[in-house]
């Protein structure tokens, strides 16, 4: 086999999409961005949603219309030539090592909710992730797909059931009247630490071929699933401001049992929030690897990487490349917790090459969409900017990336053109 079929609808794809995005901040976020900006988080996550919106339309666009495992690399590459495309392409394939470790790390804070683990225990434990998602990953994208439709479903459910039990009546909202005031600063801190839950837009187009009708379903699962996230952040944020809390620990756990305490629920908070949490991230990393994957199979089948990643296995999934990404996660795994290095960092580096990432694709846009949509493309761009210019310094590891990824595929292309010229 040497071709991906497509096998999910536009109900599994918005799951794909909406636990990709919840991911491991789903039960977190809501609670760093009140620690920074009180209730003006509401404010930050309201701007961050609608700030979000141009740039999912751009790629859902972008994916319905030219579907191909490379994804935003592919978009630039018809937008700008192949140096650009396969660049933006190999920035994603190094960035996956980094930024999906650290997701993993970020899941392990749901699971001290369950059982408490340190050392080479924990370690243990995080490489047996990776082996969980090469299980899932290996008979295709259309299994993971139907577990993470219902993980959503799960996870509207519990916020549901939370909001209404909190009553959201005007006694418990009075400890937000600092909201019509809040800082400038403080509310651009919270937009910068909830950026990372909108991480993950780019990683769906790279599973546009895996889409039955991708022109049609594409675009509806994209938008559908980042509407979805950024309703359900909000409402977490504003659960944890009607139930301040100054326990230590995951805040939302709290908020479980303190809300349903009153109806009888026993306090099992830690089990619901730490098993949605472990399941959630785990989610996110699998998209990402089924993503990094299909990319590199990709890339391999048009030479710009060794050949051996080109092979598919009896249910289509590049199986060799979904191993080497695998791979490397655990060598960076081991490496991590070798080094102590902080979890923060490296969501700051995955941040600032996924900036670019973006960036980029809004400006291949303007080239392959019509013009109607340069509004979008515009939007999505000011957005992006924005973003670089929050993370600062975080910027330089794209920018090293760029400098030494960028000459080599120049050079890689025109020595594929003199071979081809020489063989003609």
């Amino acid at each position: 086999m040497n071709q991906i079929t497509g096998t999910i609808g536009r109900w599994q794809g918005a799951g794909l999409m909406a636990t990709t995005l919840l991911g491991t901040g789903v039960f977190i976020l809501p609670q760093m961005t009140i620690e920074v900006a009180n209730s003006g988080a509401l404010l930050a996550w309201i701007i961050l949603t609608i700030a979000i919106l141009p740039v999912a339309v751009v790629f859902g666009l972008l994916a319905s219309r030219f579907p191909h495992a490379a994804g935003p690399a592919y978009f630039i590459e018809k937008a700008f030539g192949k140096t650009a495309g396969r660049t933006i392409g190999l920035l994603f394939l190094l960035v996956i090592p980094i930024g999906a470790p650290a997701a993993i790390l970020m899941t392990f804070q749901f699971m001290d909710a369950l059982v408490s683990m340190t050392g080479l225990a924990q370690l243990a434990a995080e490489i047996s992730i990776v082996g969980l998602l090469l299980l899932l990953n290996y008979r295709g994208i259309q299994v993971s797909a139907k577990l993470q439709f219902a993980l959503t479903i799960a996870i509207v459910a519990v916020v549901a059931v939370l909001f209404g039990s909190s009553g959201a009546n005007v006694d418990q909202l009075d400890s937000m009247t600092d909201f019509a005031k809040p800082e400038v600063s403080s509310v651009m801190l919270a937009m910068g630490i909830g950026f990372w839950s909108f991480l993950g837009i780019e990683a769906m187009t790279h599973l546009a071929n895996d889409f039955r009708q991708p022109e049609k379903d594409m675009l509806p699962a994209m938008m559908i699933g980042t509407v979805l996230v950024g309703i359900i952040y909000l409402v977490c944020t504003l659960l944890l401001l009607m139930v301040p809390t100054e326990v230590e620990g995951l805040a939302m756990i709290y908020a479980f049992n303190s809300l349903l305490s009153g109806f009888g629920v026993p306090a099992i908070g830690a089990q619901v929030i730490g098993v949605l949490g472990i399941a959630s991230g785990l989610a996110t990393v699998n998209v990402y690897c089924a993503s990094a994957a299909r990319l590199l199979w990709s890339f391999s089948k048009e030479g710009v990487l060794p050949k051996y990643f080109d092979k598919l296995n009896p249910h289509g999934v590049p199986l060799r490349a979904l191993v080497t990404i695998l791979a490397s996660m655990v060598v960076v795994i081991v490496l991590t917790f070798v080094t102590e290095q902080k979890l923060e960092d490296l969501i700051a580096w995955s941040n600032g090459v996924f900036v670019i990432i973006y960036l980029l694709t809004m400006w291949s846009a303007a080239k392959l969409l019509s013009k109607r949509y340069l509004p979008l493309v515009i939007g999505g761009s000011v957005f992006c900017i924005g973003v670089g210019y929050a993370l600062e310094e975080n910027m330089l590891y794209s920018f090293i990336l760029v400098v030494t990824v960028a000459p080599f595929m120049y050079w890689q292309k025109n020595h594929l053109n003199r071979k081809a010229l020489v063989n003609t």
